[in-house]
């Protein structure tokens, strides 16, 4: 018995600093599983284990001293982050009509909460919103798709625009909302057929997507993906990206034929197309949604290879395209792509002469979100950016906006860069303006025929 209570002795003594250091950081994106009840259940285990030792006169010691006190810190360090969290969140509220104005419309977020995401909706303080497998579960197509409409009544009632709704229907693992959503096969999966069954094929996935997605009241679908399938065998520090799966092919003109087929079939159903990783992630080594990645290869390689497909979609659509958190080190060796001016508008604008939707990929990744955030945010939008996206957790969304905001307090966003986005998002997304007028009947599950268009863990 001596020996089991020394054993637990050691135990606690173990344990103390990982519960503290959980609760300091409960809004840590790595700690999503722990809110709510997670969270309770580590104040109230504290509690209790204070409690007992104090009973057992644990206290009379210094050992057993510091011990009480280390258990006395997670409600303390839990209450002083989620106070920083309330302030935080209380501060972008505040945000004045001009600011949600300039700042608004630049923001897509995932969310849990109907209300929450309803009150940011109605002040303009986000342009669109992403839903996913959560906001499904549990629930019905009509249920969801009510939501959906109800978020649009709300911006309506606000004078505001209709919000961009995005989702992730890549097709294969990536197909979040799927079921109840009819599951598509991976692009991937057409590589090995003739040319002309690509085509088919491909375009009758996208209006397979695009159908069911409109119908739902969503207006782009952050697919398909472009990155070049890297080699089967490597040392590839992969835990969600899973590109090899997701990818279409190695061969650049095989993935532009099946893409730009797939992009034809959402266009026709009235939904948007996003064309993803720019600069390409198939061939680096580490998994941005949880470490910095470098793509080390020369831009003449680039543009010969990995950029043929990105450059090809784009001259013939209206696709968005999502730059992912990939340093490309011969352009911008200090910056991930998702935020440098260099690639941004030294290349996508003025190289390319692409003036369409650039959007980064999801903020609350491993690659941004573990180094300097605000200084993410404010050179994205600076390098003419024009959605930054918070998925994967939401209430990153304080944190992400409340940044843009001291940029704009303390003049260090560019004025004419956020304008020109502003236009490039309302000419981009035809769709949103269709679907504001067609929602009533989406309530009943009708699609508006040929509407015009807007535009694993995904990303």
């Amino acid at each position: 018995m001596q020996f089991l209570r020394r054993i637990g002795l050691i135990l606690l003594w173990l344990a103390a600093p990982v519960v503290a250091f959980a609760a300091a950081n409960k809004n840590d994106p790595y700690l999503v599983p722990l809110r709510g009840a997670g969270n309770a259940a580590l104040v109230v285990t504290s509690i209790v284990i204070v409690i007992v030792l104090l009973r057992r006169g644990r206290w009379r010691t210094i050992a057993g001293k510091l011990l009480v006190m280390l258990w006395c810190l997670p409600p303390l360090l839990m209450s002083a982050a989620h106070l920083r969290f309330e302030l935080r969140r209380h501060d972008v509220l505040a945000a004045s009509a001009a600011e949600a104005r300039q700042l608004g419309p630049h923001f897509m977020i995932g969310y849990s909460s109907f209300p929450e995401v309803a009150r940011l909706a109605g002040q303009g303080l986000i342009g669109g919103v992403y839903v996913t497998r959560h906001n499904i579960r549990g629930r019905t197509v009509e249920a969801l798709r009510a939501e959906i409409a109800a978020l649009q009544d709300i911006r309506r009632a606000a004078g505001l625009p209709p919000l961009t709704v995005a989702a992730d229907q890549e097709g294969g693992i990536v197909g979040h909302l799927a079921p109840p959503l009819t599951k598509v096969p991976a692009l991937a999966t057409l590589a090995g057929l003739a040319p002309d069954d690509q085509q088919a094929k491909a375009e009758e996935f996208g209006r397979i997507h695009g159908r069911e997605l409109a119908g739902l009241g969503v207006n782009l679908n952050l697919a398909p993906v472009l990155d070049l399938k890297p080699p089967a065998r490597r040392n590839r520090l992969d835990f969600h990206t899973l590109i090899g799966q997701r990818a279409i092919a190695t061969d650049p003109a095989v993935v532009s034929t099946i893409a730009s087929a797939y992009v034809r079939g959402l266009e026709a159903s009235g939904v948007g197309a996003t064309l993803k990783h720019f600069p390409g992630i198939g061939r680096v080594r580490t998994d941005t949604h949880h470490f910095s990645a470098n793509l080390d290869m020369s831009v003449k390689e680039l543009e010969a290879t990995d950029w043929l497909p990105f450059r090809e979609v784009l001259s013939h659509s209206r696709s968005a395209l999502m730059v992912g958190h990939v340093t490309l080190t011969a352009v911008d060796p200090d910056c991930a792509a998702s935020h440098s001016k260099r690639v941004v508008e030294g290349i996508i604008r003025e190289k390319w002469g692409y003036q369409g939707v650039v959007m980064t990929d999801d903020l609350v990744m491993g690659a941004i979100y573990q180094n300097d955030v605000c200084k993410a945010v404010m050179e994205a939008i600076n390098a003419g950016v024009d959605l930054l996206l918070v998925a994967y957790d939401g209430a990153q969304f304080y944190r992400v906006f409340a940044c843009a905001l001291d940029g704009l307090r303390q003049g260090k966003l560019d004025a004419a860069m956020l304008r020109a986005s502003e236009a490039r998002l309302e000419k981009g997304f035809p769709t949103a303006q269709a679907e504001a007028a067609s929602f009533d009947r989406s309530r009943l599950g009708i699609v508006v025929p040929g509407a015009p268009r807007a535009m694993a863990r995904g990303g």
